[in-house]
């Protein structure tokens, strides 16, 4: 390889080669081959072995040489002379230094730590195809479930299977991306850790660039799981409902994104963060308003339920699709007032007792 440097010592600890091999050794071979009475090189011959051999203390007396006088009178020896004369400071110069404790401003940073990732993203494409490939699964696989349920608006439970639709989808995707971003973000943890040791970059920028590079890519995966299941369930084609939908579905994958690298930020390494997610996944899915109404949660805990992204999402799901829906149910409501029955405080609120 071209930037390996060799120092070479004879007997008695003397130099008698220091400076790059060159591709195939070709440098050291051109020096020793410049030296009178030095043998060729033959072809295929191993650079090590003939180096040893033509260096070698019986090689030198056969040729009447001094390889150690030989290398200090060479070019080589006067650009070692000339760096270490170059590297004294000039007079009354001062030391580089810089005003922070990085030497680029906090844009270039954020600019660098961004390209960085997405040429780390660039070269890794399973870690992409396997997540659009499991997304296009997901989306058939709730598509075929639910098919056709979005346009079932008669019933009250119709009206609750649709729920359970996007409850299902919620967490069906959300657990999948932050469950297969956490080892990519262990990996590329140990690079930030010497790089930030270095100066390169601080721990902001290297976020950003982290957080902003799977923007595209959960933009992306929101567009085929949203126009997949959006057309299977045959929700109302409205151009405000389906961009509400998708608005939704893309903030339920950030926010589980966000979350999957949080927890291996704040963890020793990903199988642990991956042990301590799980933990939080069940206790959203518990305070989402699904499974346990709000009403029936013990008041010691329901402020957790406010805090639950599993609730303001399905929440902005549920209002997005059926808040302005006149049809009568049996219950000689509209859906819109159904809706508003079972919401409470403009937040989530049923009783899944309809399901059961």
């Amino acid at each position: 390889m071209p930037n390996i440097q060799l120092m070479l010592l004879k007997r008695g600890g003397e130099e008698i080669f220091v400076g790059p091999l060159g591709r195939h050794s070709s440098q050291l071979i051109q020096y020793f081959e410049g030296i009178d009475g030095v043998s060729k090189i033959k072809d295929g011959y191993n650079p090590a072995a003939w180096m040893l051999e033509v260096t070698s203390i019986a090689q030198e007396a056969a040729l009447g040489v001094d390889f150690a006088q030989l290398y200090r009178s060479s070019k080589l020896y006067r650009n070692k002379a000339l760096i270490a004369e170059l590297n004294k400071p000039i007079p009354d110069s001062k030391d580089v230094h810089f005003n922070g404790r990085y030497s680029q401003t906090f844009l270039k940073q954020c600019k660098a730590c961004l390209w960085k990732q997405h040429l780390s993203y660039s070269r890794n494409p399973p870690y992409i195809a396997v997540r659009l490939m499991f997304t296009t699964f997901i989306a058939l696989m709730l598509g075929t479930i639910f098919w056709d349920l979005g346009s079932k608006r008669k019933k009250s439970l119709d009206i609750f299977h649709t729920m359970g639709s996007m409850y299902a989808a919620v967490l069906f995707l959300g657990v999948q991306n932050a469950s297969s971003v956490q080892p990519v973000v262990a990996l590329e943890r140990t690079v930030f850790y010497r790089e930030r040791a270095a100066g390169m970059y601080s721990a902001l920028p290297y976020a950003f660039g982290q957080i902003a590079v799977e923007l595209p890519h959960i933009l992306i995966q929101t567009v085929i799981y949203g126009v997949i299941v959006y057309a299977m369930v045959e929700f109302e084609w409205s151009l405000v409902k389906f961009f509400w939908y998708i608005l939704f579905t893309y903030l339920t994958l950030l926010y589980f994104t966000l979350y999957g690298m949080m927890t291996v930020v704040v963890t020793p390494n990903h199988n642990i963060a991956a042990i301590v997610s799980s933990a939080f996944y069940g206790i959203w899915n518990f305070f989402s308003g699904f499974l346990i109404p709000k009403t029936r949660i013990p008041v010691w805990w329901r402020w957790y339920y406010y805090l639950s992204p599993m609730a303001w999402i399905l929440y902005g799901l549920i209002a997005s699709q059926f808040g302005d829906v006149q049809v009568v149910l049996e219950t000689n409501q509209t859906v819109e007032q159904f809706i508003e029955i079972i919401m409470d405080s403009s937040m989530i609120l049923w009783d899944t007792s309809p399901l059961l």
